[in-house]
Parts: structure tokens; C-alpha cells; sequence
């Protein structure tokens, strides 16, 4: 019987309505209101109402299992019903029948070499089980149970269920385990996986507390928590990835894959989502891919060039002082690290020069490590350059010489201004596409420090991206620069993003594993066979996780939170795709598509709607 009811959303029953009307005339019970239309039991499945059930009862389970062993089950795509039960046993009555096989299977290899025959593996492998089992039980140390697995496909149509079926017989005999359909009792394997907790088929195995204890159901992995931003879908079992990045104990995240894997994909997606929920993003593009994404977001696009009317210098201070820091020799520290991809590797008396130069440069500034003094307009490029010549040393004329062209040569004009720019907009894009190669890591240096310099000054929620890190990885100051700002990232709530295609690059250096460590996400993504060794070997990945990464599709990979990681696939919805994508054929579709629709020429109105008009 099948009744059908309509309830206001926020009324309670009337007494219209037809449930209640039933229940009053005393036609009918609850049960009977809520049993399906029909049920039809066949020999080898059961048809409940619209949908199809075949139930199966394990038979034979390996010998040895370990934790998670029944993972592929738990994950099996597609709608089932799984019950387990277990049935404690006392130990003196398994002690004895236990005495007894021991006795008939020792009988039967005796037998069985008396007579010359060879000895049945099997059987010796069973003895020996069985003899360890009496000893744990003896001592105590395990318990014995009986226990029942059984599983019930559910499906729409005959074909899905027979097709599904064969697929569950495959996972399960790749476990080892030996499923058999419980052929004339459909209606019993139905009710012994349904919650009632009964036992209808009783087809038991016995099995220690050890054994038992791995087959615990609830191993599929889950990354979610109540707040933050999709990610993407566990393919493990269908679940959302849900994080807020901020509310672990640090915000910074690392994303390694090959070229088009999908990592600014990732990034991008993130990005428009952080932003969407208030923080402020801050992007470091060395390769011009987020422009569509700041003009569809009203963001500003800065683009770092020496034609550019946009001009940061690199000697700014914060301006903001803490106690016990000194701001003057932390920004000489960067310096050294911007100078030195200038320069290249120093030796220890070029190295001495450089910080007696830029301490003078400050000085002659009016600038020390008073907090007060540090007010006053900073020095230039061209000041450094004067002091270095001044100093009348042959190694500081060199130094001198390298930083000419910066000063008076080609690249005039790139680094040796005031900054005339403040970040205001909620969505910045460093674009340092039009840069020189060998400009660029100087260029990512010069923008991270400034951008590190404000983030100091305004405590405010914040997400900074360094795309294609390795250009400052190379580098050993540019590295220990950037493994600087994620340790204290977190002081000023924000998080560092760092992603790089050369994964090798980065992690063959001590301070990108310190970068990778100081990162609470980690999202590996399609990997090189090239470096695919190094990851797993990082990582500690197993061998199905090796050949996840080598096998991955775009978007595809590793999502790794605190101690956990799940297999993640990123996806976006469409309108999110449209302003994240840089596929070259979709970009040319589009294109086509704007250009045709920009030709043809709008319909001429009719002469009906003409003469109406």
C-alpha cells in the first residue's frame, strides 16, 4: 500500500492530512503506511517497491589481514547494504573443539606420510593456525567470536544489478575473500542487512579478537569541517573536502605538480573562493595568468616592467615597530639576499663590504635602528651605488659596476624609485610577466618584500600566492627569505601559497623542505616519473599513491591536511571554470565564438512588429 501526503512546511498535521485521517479510522498501522508497494522475491534477487536487491554471504576470508583490508569494499561504487555480526564465545568451549580439529588434522598428515602421499599444504597451514590460536587463548591474550559479513546490491534495473554484481565479485576475490549468492533465501540475506539486528542466514566464521578489530567499516578517510571553502571530491568515497585553511596552525599551503597538472587551475579557484568569503589575496604571477581573474573580480592588476608608471622600492621600511626587533636589520637582511642575485655568490670580504655599504647608505639617511629615525624617506638604488664607489676599494668598484646598469644602463629606472603604489584593493596581481628571464627572481623578491612590508603594517586576513617558487628557491638567500615570511606568516594571519613546477628544484634544498614542513597543506598534484621517487620518498607515499600521482588526470592528486591526506579531485562550477581556465583550445573557442557573434548582424524586427510598432 502506497499513500501519498502533502505537509505544510511549517504546520503541524492537520486534519487533512490523509496519514492522519488513515490512523484515525483505524484503517491501517504505521507499518503498513510506510511498507512499499509491492515486494517480489525471486530465486536469485528481491524486487522492494521500484528497486532491486541480491544479497551475498561471505564464505571463505584469507588467511592473513591488516588494518583497512576491507577498504575496497567500503568504497565500492555503487548503492549497498553491508552488515557485520558478531558473536562472543566462551573460550573453555572453542579450547576444546579446537583440541579435537587439532587432533583429526594431525591424524590426517600422519596418515597421509605413513601412506606416502604428499603432505596437503592446506591442512598443514590450518594446523598450524590453529595451534597459535590455542596458545593465545590459553594464555588469555586473544578471544574467540563468531562472525557473519554480508552485502546486499541495490539497483534500478537488472542489467545495473547483474553488472554490478560481477564488479563486486571481482573487488571481493581481490581481497581474497569468497562470496556466494544466497541463492533460495533472497528474502532472509534482504533482512540481515537491513537494520532490524538479526541474523537471518547465520553463516558464520570463526575469527580472533585480533582479526575482528581490522575489520572495523569506518576506514574510509574524510577531510571535512563545518566552515571554510570546497576544495574538491574525496575519490575515495564521494565526500566534499571542506577546509578552512586559517584554523590550523598555520595557513600556509604548498602545491607541486608537473606543468599542466592543474596547479594554477587549483590556485585560482582557491583564490576566488578565499576572496569570496572576505580575505584579502595577494598574487605574485610570473607568467600573466590571473589577469582575467582580477578584471572579472574589479581587482588591480600592477604590472612590473621598466615602461610601468608603477615604481617600489626596495629599501622601503615597515615603519612599524615590535618589541625586541629590529626592523633596519632585518630589511639589510633582505637586501643581502635581493643583492646577491644581483651579484651572484660573494665571497666573505665582498660579503663584509655589501652589509658596511648598506649600513651607510641608511646612515647618511638619517635612518639607524631607532625606531624614530626610521620615518625619514629611504635611500635609493643610486645611493647604495655612491656609497660603494666612495668607499675607494677595489671590490666595492666591482660591486659598484654590476649595479650600474641598474642605476644608469638598460634596466634604469626598474628599481631605482620611490614607491608610488600602496596595496588598497582586496585583489592584487603582481604581473611580472614582461620582465626578462634573469629579472624575474629579482622582481619576485623586490614584490614579496613589499608585500611583506604592508601585511606587517595592517592586521587583516590575508592570502599571499608565490607562483612558480623555484625562481626564488634557486637562490639560497631568496629561499631563506621566503622560509622566513611562512615561520611568521601566521603572527599576521596570513597564509603563504607556494607552488612550483620544478618539484625536484624545490625539494632538494633544505629550505624548501622547511617551507614544505611549515606548510599545513600539502597538494600534490600530477608528478613527472622524473620525480615522482623524490615526492614519494618525502611524502612517505605507498605504491598505489606513487602511481596515483603518475597516472592523475588535470586537477587530480593528493590532498594532505595536518597527519591526513585523501586522493582529491578538484572541480569548479561553470561559471567559476570560465574565469579560471587557461586551456589554449577553450580560450580559442571563446574567441571564435565572441568574433562570430560580433559579425552577424542583428535580426531586422518584421513588418507585423514594424506596422505594430
Amino acid at each position: 500500500m502506497q499513500v501519498l501526503f502533502k505537509r505544510n512546511k511549517n504546520k503541524t498535521a492537520t486534519a487533512q492530512d490523509p496519514t492522519s485521517n488513515i490512523l484515525q479510522r483505524g484503517m491501517s498501522s504505521i507499518p503498513d503506511v510506510l511498507a512499499p508497494s509491492s515486494i517480489e522475491v525471486d530465486f536469485n534477487n528481491i524486487r522492494v517497491g521500484e528497486k532491486l536487491y541480491k544479497s551475498f554471504f561471505i564464505s571463505g576470508y584469507p588467511r592473513y589481514v591488516s588494518a583497512n583490508w576491507l577498504e575496497p569494499l567500503i568504497n565500492f561504487e555503487s548503492s549497498m547494504d553491508i552488515s557485520m555480526f558478531i558473536y562472543p564465545t566462551d573460550a573453555p568451549d572453542v579450547l576444546s573443539d579446537l583440541r579435537r580439529k587439532i587432533a583429526e588434522m594431525e591424524a590426517t598428515l600422519s596418515s597421509n606420510i605413513e601412506e606416502g602421499l604428499d603432505v596437503d599444504p592446506k591442512v598443514s597451514a590450518s594446523l598450524e593456525d590453529a595451534l597459535s590460536v590455542q596458545e593465545e587463548l590459553a594464555k588469555g591474550v586473544e578471544r574467540f567470536f563468531q562472525f557473519s559479513l554480508y552485502v546486499s546490491l541495490i539497483a534500478n534495473t537488472m542489467e545495473e544489478l547483474n553488472e554490478n554484481s560481477k564488479k563486486l565479485v571481482s573487488t571481493l576475490n581481490s581481497i581474497l575473500l569468497l562470496p556466494k549468492t544466497a541463492t533460495l533465501q533472497m528474502e532472509e540475506g534482504f533482512k540481515s542487512t537491513i537494520p532490524l539486528g538479526r541474523d537471518f542466514l547465520f553463516l558464520t566464521r570463526n575469527m580472533d579478537t585480533t582479526s575482528l578489530a581490522s575489520t572495523f567499516p569506518f576506514t574510509s578517510a574524510m577531510l571535512t569541517q563545518d566552515k571554510g571553502i570546497l576544495y574538491g571530491v574525496n575519490q575515495q568515497n564521494g565526500s566534499l573536502i571542506i577546509f578552512d585553511r586559517f584554523s590550523l596552525e598555520n595557513a600556509n599551503e604548498v602545491v607541486l605538480g608537473k606543468s599542466g597538472a592543474g596547479k594554477s587551475y587549483l590556485i585560482k579557484l582557491e583564490a576566488f573562493r578565499q576572496f569570496m568569503f572576505g580575505t584579502e589575496v595577494i598574487i605574485i604571477d610570473p607568467e600573466g595568468e590571473y589577469s582575467k581573474l582580477a578584471k572579472s573580480l574589479s581587482g588591480e592588476e600592477v604590472f612590473f616592467s621598466a615602461n610601468s608608471p608603477i615604481k617600489i622600492n626596495p629599501f622601503d621600511l615597515s615603519q612599524s615597530y615590535e618589541e625586541g626587533e629590529n626592523e633596519l636589520g632585518l630589511k639589510i637582511l633582505s637586501l643581502h639576499g635581493l643583492l646577491k642575485i644581483v651579484f651572484g655568490k660573494l665571497d666573505a670580504t665582498s660579503d663584509a663590504i655589501l652589509d658596511r655599504a648598506l649600513v651607510e647608505t641608511y646612515r647618511q639617511k638619517g635612518i639607524t635602528v631607532e625606531p624614530n629615525t626610521q620615518k625619514n624617506t629611504p635611500p635609493l638604488m643610486e645611493d647604495l651605488y655612491k656609497v660603494l664607489l666612495g668607499m675607494e676599494d677595489q671590490k666595492a668598484n666591482e660591486l659598484a659596476l654590476v649595479l650600474e646598469k641598474f642605476i644608469k644602463g638598460s634596466l634604469s629606472g626598474i628599481f631605482n624609485q620611490q614607491s608610488n603604489f600602496d596595496i588598497k584593493n582586496p585583489f592584487t596581481v603582481f604581473n611580472i610577466k614582461g620582465l626578462e628571464e634573469e629579472l624575474r627572481p629579482i622582481a619576485m623578491h623586490i614584490v614579496l618584500d613589499f608585500v611583506w612590508t604592508k601585511i606587517r603594517k595592517d592586521l587583516k586576513k590575508r592570502l599571499l600566492i608565490l607562483d612558480e617558487a623555484w625562481y626564488m628557491m634557486e637562490y639560497e638567500d631568496s629561499a631563506s627569505f621566503v622560509y622566513s615570511i611562512a615561520k611568521r606568516a601566521r603572527k599576521y594571519y596570513l597564509g603563504l601559497t607556494t607552488a612550483t613546477q620544478d618539484v625536484e628544484d624545490f625539494l632538494s634544498t633544505d629550505y624548501g623542505k622547511a617551507v614544505l614542513s611549515n606548510s599545513s597543506i600539502q597538494m600534490l598534484l600530477k608528478q613527472a616519473p622524473s620525480e615522482v621517487d623524490l615526492v614519494s620518498q618525502v611524502f612517505y607515499l605507498t605504491k598505489g599513491e606513487k602511481q596515483l600521482l603518475l597516472s592523475a588526470q588535470i586537477g587530480e592528486g593528493l590532498f594532505f591536511a595536518g597527519q591526513n591526506h585523501v586522493a582529491i579531485q578538484v572541480l569548479a562550477a561553470e561559471h567559476e571554470h570560465a574565469l579560471i581556465t587557461t586551456d589554449p583550445q577553450e580560450a580559442q573557442s571563446t574567441k571564435q565564438d565572441t568574433e562570430k557573434s560580433a559579425i552577424t548582424p542583428p535580426e531586422k524586427p518584421s513588418e507585423k512588429a514594424t506596422d505594430s510598432h
